[in-house]
């Protein structure tokens, strides 16, 4: 149930934020799943082919730019299978977007063609004709970039603004004004262009019930309506500890304290409140990084008990931070934790650095977190290292006895990272290591 609470902040206007009641560290969301969308074509789920896996998962990152056209979809799956890829995992939802056929959010604005076109329904049909494995690769949390609003009405950032995480820099300023009038969001975009090194863009807030809610139903449509291997969770985390900082987010955060503090403590920082909106957070930093970190893995726990339920053989993985210590407390992220409650069944560390040893103790300790090793692909950036490094790189992933590699990305490597045309990139690493 939500509760509609007003909120008396000193020299501010009385706001009024939705909260979902406190949730006692380490529980799991009890609220019943929304309403699962239809699946397409004749209202009968589509036929699941057998599973496809493999001894080493080779796999490529797929970003939403090359899934805007017929043409580019084949192409990139014809180069994928000539070069030895085994998997692909194809950017679906890139910025609160539809590179598929969604009733949930707008298509995505890049999408080249005006007649009915399904980039994913494409790229499933002509990857499995190759026995090859597609996985969805959902965004969570990072919903636009530092570039023109969306044109949709229907995008989070114009139909649900108060949906949006907000930075500590802004957090006081932005209390008082009306997420729905531009300035709110402006301020938000302005704040990811002028800091590119600590946030990509604009995130929601993922404490909000709403956002929760949006995400899961974009999974389960797409686990109905689609003949997949897997899906993929990318942005399941926080950009850096310095969000969230919405009224929204500050609120729960004071309902959840008072079910972990004691009374005494709560009513003294209730008191503090009205005067200084960062009271509980300040004065309870553990406890503050604790919300955050249970409100990402309630929804990581929620999608994989909702989606298994529908396809338990969907292979549901997580690309995530490779620093286990920056994972944790500045991203908010607790993957090792994920693999240990077998919430997610691949984690996929980006350990993405042009230093091979360094690359190294990311993967291994990725291994020690899963345990088997299939339960981890080594995610490689390629656009940080020449072909011969990256060939390097996958030495060590089989050295350290990862289950597979996974580069990033498809793009990068046909586009700058092309090199020679008559020896590109992905064709000097199948020869160099994939069997081409």
């Amino acid at each position: 149930m939500l509760l509609g609470l007003p909120l008396f902040v000193a020299g501010c206007r009385v706001v009024t934020v939705t909260a979902d009641p406190p949730v006692p560290m380490g529980g799991a969301a009890t609220e019943p799943a929304p309403q699962m969308t239809e699946p397409r074509a004749d209202n009968e789920p589509v036929t699941m082919s057998p599973v496809r896996s493999f001894d080493e998962v080779r796999a490529l990152w797929v970003v939403r730019f090359t899934m805007t056209s017929e043409e580019a979809v084949r192409a990139m799956v014809d180069d994928a299978a000539r070069n030895g890829i085994n998997t692909l995992i194809v950017q679906v939802r890139g910025r609160a977007d539809a590179f598929y056929t969604s009733s949930i959010e707008p298509r995505g604005e890049s999408i080249q063609e005006s007649a009915p076109f399904d980039p994913l329904d494409l790229v499933v049909q002509e990857a499995h004709a190759r026995g090859m494995a597609v996985h969805a690769w959902v965004n969570t949390h990072l919903v636009w970039g530092p570039a023109q609003l969306p044109q949709s009405p229907e995008h989070i950032l114009n139909a649900h603004p108060d949906w949006l995480s907000v930075p500590r820099e802004l957090g006081k300023d932005l209390v008082a004004v009306d997420p729905f009038q531009p300035h709110f969001v402006d301020r938000l975009v302005q704040y990811a262009e002028d800091n590119p090194s600590t946030v990509e863009g604009v995130y929601t807030s993922p404490s909000h019930p709403a956002v929760q809610d949006r995400v899961h139903r974009v999974w389960l449509d797409l686990a109905q309506q689609y003949d997949l291997d897997g899906i993929h969770f990318d942005y399941i985390r926080f950009p850096s500890a310095q969000y969230d900082y919405s009224i929204g987010a500050l609120e729960r955060f004071r309902l959840w304290a008072r079910g972990v503090l004691s009374p005494a403590r709560w009513e003294q920082l209730d008191r503090a409140y009205e005067a200084d909106l960062y009271a509980f957070v300040d004065s309870e930093a553990e406890l503050w990084g604790d919300f955050r970190r249970e409100h990402v893995t309630r929804l990581v726990e929620r999608i994989h008990r909702d989606v298994k339920a529908i396809k338990p053989r969907l292979t549901i993985s997580a690309a995530v931070i490779a620093d286990t210590d920056l994972a944790l407390y500045d991203r908010f992220q607790a993957w090792p934790s994920w693999l240990e409650r077998g919430i997610v069944d691949v984690a996929v560390p980006m350990a993405y650095t042009p230093d091979s040893e360094r690359f190294r103790s990311l993967v291994r300790t990725a291994r020690s977190a899963a345990g088997r090793p299939d339960r981890v692909w080594a995610g490689i950036g390629a656009y940080l290292n020449s072909a011969e490094s990256t060939i390097g790189m996958i030495d060590i992933a089989r050295a350290e006895n990862a289950g597979g590699v996974v580069l990033f990305s498809y793009d990068w490597a046909v586009g700058e990272g092309k090199g020679d045309p008559d020896w590109p990139f992905l064709r000097r690493i199948a020869e160099g290591r994939f069997g081409r």
